[in-house]
């Protein structure tokens, strides 16, 4: 999600409300609609989640666009926007009468995520990511809009002079990367967690900028790296618990760190040499 925004020239931290707001669209979804089969109950869920995800992308992308706001500060205000909408809607709104805690009644198990291997978390959602990432690619690569799009990331200006609509790239942009951010929490929610609940992301979308940098902003790079991400976060879950003395799991966030700064260090000495 964030690579896209990149590739546009436009730095989206606001994946991570997008994700939220997608998560918890979705699972509304999921435990309100009812009588329909499984496929269509799924897409209909993963498609909310992600046109919700879309619409908070494209407010600061219209913004950027139309108004010259930075998205670097829109997009934060609206990852705090997102956390306390969802708190208050998760709270007071759609929590489940059954529990104590502020999370939504389950969804229906029509609308769950198959999984791909039984006794694990493993779901259909690995699948989504999977054909999301050589969509990406494809209409990166072999499309006019993906031409379009490096252009304006590469220099607007240039852009704007070869007739390029730089204003419409930049809010589609945002609104793409918000939409596959959106998806991400669907397929969490859907794939995993059944529900939605306070505090339900860690920081995947923080962890979505270092994945980007990471893959060079490119879409199969991205999914590479992601897998190298959640092998760390997973080992140190691992380690934590099995090895003496216990290795702590914040070791993971100072090996990303380390690599987000020779990735950065790279890239400076690239434009400076």
């Amino acid at each position: 999600a964030v690579a896209v925004g990149l590739l546009a020239g436009q730095f989206n931290i606001g994946v991570e409300g997008q994700l939220l707001v997608g998560a918890l669209a979705s699972a509304w979804v999921g435990f309100t609609v009812s009588g329909l089969p499984a496929p269509l109950h799924v897409l209909l869920a993963l498609v909310v989640g992600a046109l919700v995800g879309a619409i908070w992308g494209w407010i600061p992308g219209i913004l950027k666009a139309w108004r010259g706001a930075h998205e670097v500060i829109t997009t934060i205000m609206m990852n705090y926007i997102a956390i306390y909408l969802t708190q208050y809607l998760v709270t007071k709104v759609w929590k489940d009468p059954n529990s104590m805690s502020p999370q939504t009644p389950e969804a229906l198990p029509s609308a769950w995520l198959p999984t791909l291997i039984e006794g694990t978390r493993l779901s259909v959602g690995l699948v989504i990511a999977l054909v999301t990432a050589l969509i990406l690619w494809y209409l990166l690569k072999r499309t006019v809009w993906g031409y379009e799009l490096r252009a304006v990331g590469a220099n607007p200006e240039a852009a704007r002079a070869a007739g390029i609509q730089v204003s419409r790239v930049i809010w589609a942009s945002m609104a793409i990367s918000g939409a596959i951010g959106g998806l991400a929490g669907a397929v969490e929610v859907l794939g995993v967690h059944h529900r939605y609940y306070d505090q339900f992301s860690p920081g995947y979308g923080f962890d979505g900028i270092a994945v980007a940098l990471l893959g060079n902003n490119h879409p199969i790079g991205a999914v590479l790296a992601a897998f190298v991400f959640g092998a760390m976060k997973n080992g140190a879950v691992y380690m934590q618990s099995v090895t003496v003395p216990a290795v702590p799991r914040e070791i993971t966030t100072v090996v990303q760190a380390v690599i987000i700064f020779f990735l950065a260090a790279m890239r400076f000495r690239q434009r400076s040499g």
